[in-house]
């Protein structure tokens, strides 16, 4: 028998409300879907925040409106979870309440402060070797960008005292909503993962982490597995919800980790591309590692039995959304704008872009890199540029896969979801930039919510395992590579890398 269920996907713009059918046949089955935007501030100093009362109005409009639109009574939901944007710092009191705008994991305010803890002393590639020798032996990866969410901690201690003072708790997007529904604090392992003061092998916050890096663990929320009922819906949320009062309340899990669930890339060795506001290469790995040269390591992901080798790039498809929102033709849809560039060559006729829009972390990490369109001449039409941003979007992909390779050996189809995925153009790039064989699947933007549902399949007693999801996800379309056009993309390769390596120091004089 099946049973309705509602999955959030709080993303870097806009929150998902995703109404699902599970059942132990079917087991997961997208009926429909409602969003809501709001806003991200971007700040002249590197700060990116979002106001958590923001995420709380969207997901109400949007079960509202999802609700409405379907016509489904609130009695019939019989549970919700999460899929989340993670690594955002919101700071609360005791009652919940947000003492501060969240700081996004695009936040590359706190350099200080990791400086002043990582980069001092005997160094290994620029990082404490000391320091960095304790976090792996405790988290299998390392702290080694500004970003991460517990440089932006000793931010506000430093910055905002009289906030800090105030603190109670430490919460990523997902547990604040959550906090907000039941009135627990409690953060998925995945999430805990990713502020990189997890100890894997004791499965606890790490004392000796928080003592080194000088943070409160009394901050640090309780924690639970990804599949955990960790409360039910409590009378005030309900009302502004539109929800029964009761209804249990699922943990849920990271944006990263349940793409890959949602995708079914839940076996070792399976690849997912994912292309939306951000991106990443994820891959399906059976033990922990780090590699320290590329800034790529494996966190614990919603599965127990396996870990997630995660390759970011900080601007994926808000690339694509820039250029057709600025360049030629400024009223073009999405459609419009890939039958403009429709004939454009592999190679963009010479012309080659970098999607480093708002910084970069691997396999580099440097908050003052930026998209470089190079190679311009007066023949340069506004289609070669388009393309250009597509496959500069497709080549960072291939260059963090690569680095992948270097470590562990991947499944030879590829996965490709998110926003970028609805284009079936954009999903031949892919495969011909990467030279294997590219699989969309059917709900492409609804990945995420997907693995949520997969979750409160597995923790109503469903689904036995979250690998058996692999089954029930259809593959919409296969795209085989041009390899000719892959030929023209390995050529280009090299040139695109030593984009970065080539204008460091500029990017460092114009941005820092």
């Amino acid at each position: 028998m099946a049973v309705k269920v509602i999955t959030y996907d709080v993303g870097t713009t806009g929150m998902k409300a995703c109404l699902f059918d599970i059942s132990a046949e079917e087991s997961v089955k997208f009926i429909a879907g409602e969003t809501d935007g709001y806003e991200l501030h971007v700040m002249p100093n590197g700060g990116v925040e979002q106001d958590p009362e923001d995420w709380w109005q969207a997901m109400a409009r949007a079960t509202k409106k999802l609700l409405e639109k379907t016509g489904i009574p609130k009695e019939e939901i019989k549970g919700v979870s999460f899929c989340s944007q993670f690594q955002t710092v919101v700071m609360v009191d005791k009652e919940g309440r947000p003492l501060y705008r969240g700081m996004s994991c695009m936040d590359s305010r706190a350099n200080k402060q990791f400086k002043k803890y990582m980069s001092t002393g005997l160094k290994v590639e620029g990082l404490n070797i000391l320091k960095t020798l304790k976090y792996i032996k405790i988290t299998g990866a390392i702290s080694a960008s500004a970003k991460d969410p517990a440089w932006k901690y000793l931010w506000i201690k430093e910055n905002e005292p009289e906030i800090f003072e105030k603190t109670y708790k430490w919460l990523d997007a997902k547990e604040y909503l959550i906090c907000r529904m039941t009135g627990k604090m409690v953060a998925s392992i995945d999430d805990a993962s990713g502020t990189f003061l997890y100890d894997v092998h004791n499965r606890c916050w790490s004392h000796t982490l928080c003592k080194m890096l000088d943070i409160n663990e009394d901050h640090l929320p309780e924690l639970c597995e990804s599949t955990d009922e960790v409360g039910k819906l409590i009378a005030g949320p309900a009302e502004e919800l539109g929800l029964a009062v009761g209804t249990p309340v699922i943990s849920g899990g990271a944006d990263v980790s349940l793409c890959s669930v949602g995708a079914g890339c839940v076996n070792v060795g399976d690849v997912l591309v994912y292309s939306g506001t951000s991106g990443w290469v994820a891959t399906t790995v059976d033990r922990l590692k780090l590699d320290i040269n590329n800034l790529i390591g494996a966190l614990v992901g919603a599965d127990p039995e396996t870990y997630n080798y995660i390759a970011e790039v900080e601007t994926s498809g808000k690339c694509i959304e820039w250029v057709k929102d600025r360049l030629e033709k400024m009223d073009m849809d999405y459609n419009e704008m890939i039958d403009y560039i429709k004939d454009t060559p592999a190679g963009a006729n010479g012309v080659i872009f970098s999607p480093w829009m708002h910084g970069n972390r691997c396999p580099f990490d440097d908050a003052n890199s930026r998209g470089v369109l190079f190679n311009l001449d007066i023949t340069t039409r506004g289609c070669d540029v388009m393309k250009a941003v597509i496959e500069g979007v497709c080549m960072h992909m291939l260059w963090l896969l690569k680095c992948t390779e270097k470590n562990f050996k991947t499944n030879p189809v590829i996965r490709f979801a998110g926003g970028s995925a609805i284009s079936e153009y954009i999903c031949q790039v892919m495969a011909d930039v990467l030279g294997r064989d590219v699989e969309s699947i059917e709900n492409t933007r609804q990945v995420g919510a997907m693995g949520a549902a997969a979750l409160l399949a597995v923790s109503f007693g469903m689904i036995d395992d979250i690998k058996e999801i692999k089954k029930i996800i259809k593959v919409d379309k296969v795209y085989k590579p041009n390899m000719e056009n892959h030929a023209v993309y390995e050529k280009i390769l090299p040139v695109f890398m030593d984009l970065y390596k080539n204008n460091k120091k500029a990017f460092a004089a114009l941005n820092e």
